[in-house]
């Protein structure tokens, strides 16, 4: 017997290991992280190379809804409050009525491609109706893929909140199918567990929210106690909130999101240690779910499960994205890119499992399509989500460049907290520019030597400061540390000359020789850009008027413009000498600056 469990011990973290260092696979070849996870699994299973036998399904569901509980919290835990903000409404109603939508279109579809009663293909629709966070999010932030701040939350937003509603669908038909003969469930009761769910998993989510941070702020510890406290609490309250009746994955993903959001002890310390713990999760995740599934009986449904594929990728979720969000004022191009990025993954498995546990006849092949459903879709969308991306022009740069910073935690609560800071060789500060006097370094590590900030001289390339500064200024220090940000002056994108947004149209067309549109005699560029985009501005938002382009090159925490960019889509324009308030001056200047850039660069 002991044997046995250090043989169990031995093989599972030699596949953790495994799984850890395929990721150099994936960064060389572009491979989908989640996909590779998924394939040691695979490999390690039955039919695989080592033939570990396990089938035990409630087993894999309770790993992985816990592991799917954490990357949840983790996941409302980074989520800026102010970017669920402006994408709450598109997001909810995308995992609301996008999710109903999908289960429809993908169920009539089962239902004809596998010959199935209604009832169980609206119950394999219902399966794959929802995207997964764990698979987008990894996706989106580690691909280094930098979209609009709208759309980004948007997707990520829905992403995470989509679950209790394909939750409540897969149980809803599980019950239905499963029901013995005689017994009538009324739409009313349906509509009742839907709203108890939901209403259940917010409001105790946001009072566990409230428990967690006042547990990590007011109870004195030892610091390595709080990330265990900050875990624990998180799966109790997911316990608490299934027991109850609630959903308890949207409960943990809004306690993450009131914790996120909030001063916490230790903050830094605890990121960090939850970005270990997803990490952990999503592997041993994706190894269970590899290691339940076995491929020999794979051949029966293939065909198929690759054709219900190609309808959830290029019509269900296209379908369902443009109905729910051709209201909400993005762009096409926007539209489309998040139809691409409805990637399904291991909440799809789970929800499999479901009706295994619950005995209903067929269930072996519904978990075996939808294995076969997720894993095309990791490879196909999860693959080319870079790609289509820059394809579709939907990506902007990253607002900062690289930072090196490490968060020290203080051992009592103070209104301080202590950054540590690389210098970057081409940061503003290893160019000259002064440090705010109430950010200055208190020590200096040059050359493995400690010096203290009034003998080190001037600030080098390399060197690690260590700062004492009131919290929520990391932001502002971190553009000074940071090195350039790729493409941020990229003519493409923001064009040839700044602007004030207050300058007039009047100016610019006069200055380029084309005419004016009839009542915009004082308009500005800044009101031109609002009156074509109805929603909330982001970076790289740009309206065509005549023969120009004006961009939005920066808007402040209010999305109030504060710089736009001018782009001239003709070869031939060149300024004409009349135009007030030196903007002719301006342009000039700016126009020389550029030529001489690009000129220095392609020397």
């Amino acid at each position: 017997m002991i044997d046995a469990i250090n043989i169990g011990i031995l093989v599972v973290s030699l596949l953790i290991v495994i799984a850890v260092f395929t990721s150099l696979f994936s960064s060389r070849f572009g491979a989908p992280l989640l996909l590779v996870f998924l394939g040691v699994g695979l490999l390690a299973g039955e039919d695989g190379l080592l033939g570990i036998q396990f089938d035990n399904a409630a087993t894999a569901y309770f790993i992985g809804s816990i592991a799917l509980a954490l990357i949840l919290f983790d996941s409302g835990f980074e989520t800026k409050l102010a970017s669920f903000k402006i994408a709450a409404t598109p997001a909810i109603t995308l995992a609301t009525a996008g999710v109903l939508l999908t289960t429809g279109i993908m169920g009539a579809a089962v239902h004809y491609l596998f010959d199935l009663p209604w009832l169980l293909a609206l119950l394999c629709g219902a399966i794959v109706s929802s995207t997964d966070a764990a698979a987008v999010f990894f996706l989106l932030r580690l691909g280094g893929i930098h979209l609009r701040d709208r759309m980004q939350s948007t997707i990520e937003v829905e992403s995470g909140s989509n679950d209790p509603m394909a939750i409540f669908l897969t149980i809803m038909l599980v019950e239905l199918i499963a029901a013995p003969a005689g017994e009538t469930h009324t739409a009313w009761s349906f509509v009742q567990i839907l709203f108890q769910q939901i209403g259940f998993g917010i409001a105790l989510g946001v009072g566990g929210g409230l428990v967690i941070v006042e547990l990590v702020n007011r109870v004195k510890l030892d610091a390595a106690l709080y990330p265990i406290v900050l875990l624990g609490s998180a799966l109790a309250l997911f316990g608490l909130v299934g027991t109850l009746g609630g959903s308890a994955f949207l409960a943990v993903y809004v306690a993450g999101l009131y914790a996120g959001n909030v001063p916490l002890r230790n903050a830094g310390s605890l990121r960090r240690f939850q970005r270990v713990t997803t990490w952990l999760a999503q592997i041993g995740m994706f190894l269970t779910l590899g290691l339940l599934a076995t491929p020999s009986e794979f051949g029966v449904v293939l065909v198929p499960a690759l054709v219900l594929t190609v309808i959830l990728i290029f019509i269900a979720r296209p379908v369902a994205v443009w109905a729910c969000m051709w209201f909400f004022d993005f762009s096409r191009a926007d539209i489309t890119f998040m139809s691409w990025v409805g990637l399904r993954g291991a909440v799809s498995i789970l929800l499999a499992i479901v009706p295994l546990l619950a005995g209903i006849e067929g269930a072996q092949m519904v978990f075996n399509a939808t294995f076969i459903v997720v894993m095309a879709s990791l490879a196909i969308q999860g693959w080319s989500i870079g790609p289509v991306a820059r394809w579709l022009k939907v990506t902007v740069p990253p607002r900062e460049g690289p930072v090196e910073r490490i968060d020290l935690p203080l051992p009592v609560e103070t209104d301080q907290e202590i950054l540590v800071y690389k210098v970057h060789p081409q940061s503003r500060v290893a160019k000259g520019e002064l440090i705010p006097r109430w950010a200055m370094p208190s020590l200096i590590l040059r050359d493995r030597q400690l010096l203290q900030s009034h003998m080190a001289g001037n600030i080098k390339a390399g060197d690690h400061l260590y700062v004492v500064t009131a919290p929520g200024r990391a932001g502002l220090l971190d553009q000074l540390f940071a090195g350039p940000a790729a493409d941020d002056h990229d003519r493409d994108l923001f064009g040839d000359f700044i602007l004030s947004p207050d300058a007039l149209l009047a100016d610019v067309a006069r200055l380029y020789g084309f005419p004016l549109k009839k009542g915009d005699e004082e308009v500005t560029v800044a009101g031109a850009i609002k009156r074509e985009h109805h929603g909330l501005l982001e970076r790289a938002d740009r309206v065509a008027y005549g023969p120009v382009d004006l961009i939005v090159r920066h808007v402040d925490d209010r999305h109030r413009i504060t710089e736009v960019g001018l782009s001239l889509d003709a070869d031939d324009l060149s300024p004409k000498p009349i135009v007030k308030d030196g903007l002719l001056d301006r342009l000039k200047a700016n126009l020389a600056a550029r030529r001489k850039q690009r000129g220095s660069e392609d020397k």
